[in-house]
This record gives structure tokens, sequence and C-alpha cells, in this order.
């Protein structure tokens, strides 16, 4: 373990303990105390001019420690080293080079990089070797993980479930849609890190089930999409109540103006590291515009959907959604529809059947464009295309993940042309732009695209979870069927906030 460059560093107090000034940290710090989280505007040198739709990032103030070439190199705790080992992550990636020997000394973070770049790991290793050997109290964790959906907070905590048991650490999963009587049990149970959506954290804290007070390690996940779905004074206000010396990372795919209020008001001289600034940028991926009349756009798309391999298709709208996923199933494509309006269970169920390859295609609004990893995937498919440039670069984050190749096609009807060269530009991105019509050599050239079977299909859970399932959800009897009348039946009550019901 590598401690001597650490020995120099004034101390820092350690995450989630009770007492500020007892102990200290097996991790020292450069990161100068907070005054708490009224405004700061000083800290930072002057900045440079920003780039259109960007904030200029903060100078950091105190230089920071270099990249590593191996996680051995890293001041981690064996366990955690021995699964990264187990996973098979043999070398960090560049934002985890960089990022790491800082975080690991307590320093506040602020990186950008694009979707599939392994930023999970990036600020998870470090809030767990940081919080490794500690226990929280019951309500009160150490480590805290926002994120704006609940996808994005599923995928977070299925990639560090094995590191956290690694070094006997709890995760607790808050999220919307989701029992919040199994949320209050296992923070009542005690967690040393949650992650969770911001509407449902603020429910838990309201009911008096969790507080944040022991917070010592923030991790702001995707900040900027937060602010895009109005969850800004959520964030903000559980910032709050954290321990206003505790240390915060900020990571995102992208950094407009719409955080740069998190960035001064929450981070004390932030180490910034910018890798793979946007999808656009990523060698391995190509971007297709394709020409379409508005009466051929439908059979070229379902021509698509029966290509051999997987695909996610986004829509605009959950109407659109369902539509298309039932036109496509009646064509002989194995589809399912993703969206908002859809349950938790139903979300879960269909990306673990997307996942697995019982279904082909994922047919999603932007509810799918962040928190979803599916290896192999090739194809992204915008038939709708996005109004905003950061949604074309988070949609396309879908495929070209972890060094894969992959292409992201756009279909455009001549009204929408306009509207797409100016998306592009803005996302800085040169599509190849090519006419097509359903069933000529250039679109199946592009995407694989195949006439469908035209056999109406119908998607069922796989054996194994029918299996599960048990013999009465098969039709069978059991003797426990009896239903209860809705009277008899005792309900909890909730207070739902209105942008989680959104996460």
């Amino acid at each position: 373990m590598n401690r001597t460059r650490m020995n120099d560093r004034s101390a820092r107090p350690r995450a989630g303990g009770a007492d500020a000034g007892r102990g200290g940290s097996r991790f020292g710090s450069q990161a100068p105390r907070r005054s708490g989280g009224s405004a700061r505007s000083g800290g930072y040198g002057r900045r440079p001019a920003a780039p259109q739709g960007e904030f200029a990032l903060p100078v950091t103030l105190t230089p920071a420690l270099p990249a590593v070439e191996g996680f051995a190199d890293l001041d981690m705790p064996r366990q955690l080293l021995a699964e990264l080992g187990k996973q098979g992550m043999t070398a960090p990636f560049p934002i985890q080079a960089a990022t790491l020997p800082n975080s690991l000394a307590g320093r506040d973070v602020l990186g950008r990089g694009r979707t599939g770049s392994g930023k999970t790991l990036a600020f998870g290793l470090a809030l767990l070797a940081r919080t490794a050997g500690q226990r929280a109290e019951p309500r009160q964790p150490l480590g805290l993980i926002l994120v704006p959906t609940r996808e994005l907070a599923q995928q977070v905590t299925d990639a560090l479930t094995p590191y956290a048991r690694s070094v006997g650490s709890r995760l607790a999963t808050v999220v919307g849609g989701m029992s919040i009587g199994r949320q209050t049990g296992a923070l009542r149970g005690g967690a040393e890190v949650v992650v969770a959506t911001p509407g449902r954290l603020k429910d838990l804290i309201d009911r008096g089930d969790c507080r944040l007070n022991q917070v010592g390690i923030t991790v702001l996940d995707e900040a900027d999409q937060m602010a895009d779905m109005g969850f800004m004074p959520q964030v903000t206000a559980l910032l709050d109540q954290v321990r206003p010396e505790g240390q915060r990372m900020l990571f995102s795919a992208t950094l407009d103006r719409n955080v740069d209020l998190l960035v001064r008001r929450y981070l004390t001289d932030p180490v910034v590291h910018s890798v793979d600034p946007s999808a656009g940028a990523v060698t391995t991926m190509e971007h297709h515009v394709l020409h379409v009349h508005g009466a051929d756009k439908h059979a070229a798309t379902t021509e698509i959907a029966a290509r051999d391999g997987r695909v996610i298709m986004f829509l605009d709208t959950k109407h659109a959604v369902d539509r298309l996923t039932r036109d496509l199933l009646n064509s002989g494509v194995r589809a399912a529809a993703l969206h908002g309006g859809k349950s938790q269970p139903q979300r879960t169920r269909t990306l673990a059947q997307f996942k697995t390859g019982h279904v082909g295609v994922l047919v999603a609004t932007n509810v799918a464009a962040r928190g979803i990893h599916v290896d192999n995937l090739d194809l992204v498919v915008n038939v709708d295309p996005p109004t905003d440039h950061k949604d074309y670069l988070h949609r396309g984050g879908r495929t070209a993940r972890a060094g894969e190749s992959g292409s992201v096609v756009t279909l455009v009807t001549p009204n929408q042309r306009r509207g797409m060269v100016r998306l592009m530009s803005d996302a800085g991105i040169q599509p190849q732009t090519t006419r097509i019509h359903s069933g000529d050599e250039a679109l199946s050239r592009i995407t694989g695209a195949r006439v469908p079977s035209g056999v109406p299909v119908v998607i069922t859970a796989p054996e194994a979870e029918r299996s599960r399932r048990g013999p009465s959800s098969r039709g069978g009897s059991s003797s426990r069927g009896r239903r209860r009348p809705s009277s008899a039946i005792r309900r909890e009550p909730v207070r739902r906030s209105v942008s989680d019901t959104a996460a």
C-alpha cells in the first residue's frame, strides 16, 4: 500500500465518524475545511472562457496527485483490490486512473466522462475505501450517491454490490416506484452507503426514517440531468443536510451551466478531470442521419427492428412507445416497451429480458437514455429525433461502451432536417447522411434491416422466471389463494413527491 505520499496532507475527518475531532482518517486530505452549505464564490482562480452551453471549469488551486497506471498503485483496502481482480478489472479506465488517487485522499472531485467511461467505479471505489471498516447507525448512512433515475440507481447498486460485499459495507437503494417499507427497513437496519433518487430520499427524511448528518462522502452522479428534471431544489436541500466538512464528488457525462451552482456552492478546490467530453468524440461510434419520407418511416423502423441483434429505439412519448411496441409484436418482432408509465417491477423485468436476449428490441422514451448498460449493444435508433443535443449524446451513449463499437441512427423526415443539422452542430458531430427507403440496400447495409416474419409474437416470462413464481402464478390452485377484501388490506400511507414519480 502506498501511504507515504499521503502523510504530509492535513487530516480530514473520517467519513461518517461520530465525532469530527476524534481519530482522523486513514486517508489524508489537502482540501480546506468547509464553512457549510451557504454559497461560496471564493476558492477558485480566474476561470477560462467556457464553450457554448458549458460553464467554465474551476481552476484547481492545490495540485492534483498524478494518475496511476494500475489499481495496485492505489491506497485501497486489499479486499477491494482482490475483488477488482475477480471482476476482471485489470487496469483502470482513464477517469479512474486520474481521479481515484485524489478522491482516496479526500479531495473533492469534478469529473466528466461519457457514459460507459467507468465513472461508477471512479467514485464508488473511493467511497467504499474511505468508509471501509465503519458501521452506520440505524437511519444514519455514512455515504450518499444521488442519481436522477431509478434505472441509474439500480445500475450503480449492481455495479458496486460485489465491492461493497468484499469490505463488509451495506448498500441501500432508495427510489420511487418501489416498496417504501422495504427501503425503510434497510435504513433502520443500518446501511453504510445509500444510492437514492432525490424525491424518495426526501420522503424518507420527512418521515424520520433517514438522517444525513453523518454522511461524510456525497456523490452526485449525472448532476446535469437532475437539474434538467427539476431536482435542483431537492438536491441543494439534501446537500445542506450532510456534514459540511465532508467530501463531495460530482460526476457527469456532460457539464453545463445548470450544474454551475452546485460546483460553486458545494465543491472546495476540486480536482477537475475531463475525458471523452461527448459521445461524438468516440472514434468507435458511427453517426448516421437517414432521410426518410413520413409515409415510409414506419415500414423502415419495423425492418430495422427485425434485424439480427439487439437495438434500442427511442421515441418522444409513452403513447408512441406503446403503439410501436404493439405494431412490432404483431409483425413478428420480439419487442418490449420501457417508459415512466410502467411500474418499477415492470421496468426491471423488461430490462432483464432485454439484457438476456429474451427481447431483441427495447422501445423507450428518454427514461432509458441514461443508467442502462447492455453488453454488445451495437445499434441505437432515434425513431423520433431528440430536441436537445445532450439527449442525443446520452441516447447514443448506450452503444459503443467501454471501447466497443456501435452506431447511432436517426430517422429524419423532410420537416425535421433543418433542426437536425442544428442539433448535430451543437453536439459537435458530423454524421453520415443517407436518403433511404424501406427495403433498399442502404438501409440494410447501415442497420442490418430485414423484412420481419409477419407472424405475431407474445413475450412471456422465461421458463426459469415462471418456475420461481410457483404454481399459483401459472393458474394452479394454492392453499393461500383466498383474497382478502380490499377493505381489510392495510395500506401504509406514503407521501409522494411530484418529482419522484419521474425518477
